[in-house]
């Protein structure tokens, strides 16, 4: 498998981070987004959308960091990591959902201005980060996981841009069972770390 990926990215990162908890062969292929590699004829002919990251898999390309994970997920015959009766697999889709949608226009969002200079309102961002946040804590309360009694994609599509947080001025201080998830994941053997950058708390901390 060779996955296209980009190092600051929270999406490649978790795809990246799946092959390497499944321990699956791979090689890593970094494209350079600063000078428009993603936009070039080459790459849009392996994903139109022109976006990282791509997995490469014996000739099929997968575009798209949760669709990498359900495929990765189904393709190793890992049914743990993706539950296959119909509420556990329902449960771990509704948290995908949240990461392609509160948590990217939330906590990614708020770095995306900090690390990448996008042009978004910080306080809107911030905002729904904390409330994200905040329905995020208390449905951990108590739990280990987000789903089940074991770590799905649920967790491991919530990771890149959670841990990344404090780098768009999220603080994740007031979270402590989002906090204790990050650290079961961050114990998980075959764990690989989302590069840091020293942007937005960090550049104070």
């Amino acid at each position: 498998m060779k996955l296209y990926h980009f190092p600051l990215s929270g999406h490649a990162h978790r795809a990246r981070l799946f092959l390497s908890l499944l321990d699956l062969p791979h090689e890593v292929i970094d494209v350079d987004l600063a000078n428009g590699e993603h936009k070039s004829p080459a790459f849009l002919a392996i994903n139109p959308f022109g976006q990282v990251p791509v997995l490469e898999d014996d000739g099929v390309y997968i575009s798209d960091s949760n669709a990498i994970l359900v495929y990765l997920a189904k393709k190793s015959g890992r049914s743990e990591w993706l539950p296959e009766d119909p509420l556990g697999a329902s449960q771990v889709q509704r948290w995908l959902s949240v990461a392609a949608g509160e948590l990217a226009y939330g906590p990614c969002a708020a770095r995306l201005i900090t690390v990448f200079g996008r042009p978004f309102n910080p306080d809107e961002v911030i905002a729904r980060a904390h409330t994200i946040l905040s329905l995020m804590d208390q449905h951990l309360t108590g739990r280990e996981w987000l789903v089940g009694d074991r770590p799905t994609i649920a967790d491991i599509a919530q990771y890149s841009y959670l841990i990344g947080a404090p780098e768009g001025n999220v603080d994740l201080s007031g979270y402590p069972a989002v906090n204790a998830l990050l650290r079961r994941i961050e114990a998980l053997p075959g764990f690989v770390p989302f590069p840091q950058t020293a942007a937005g708390l960090r550049s104070i901390a």
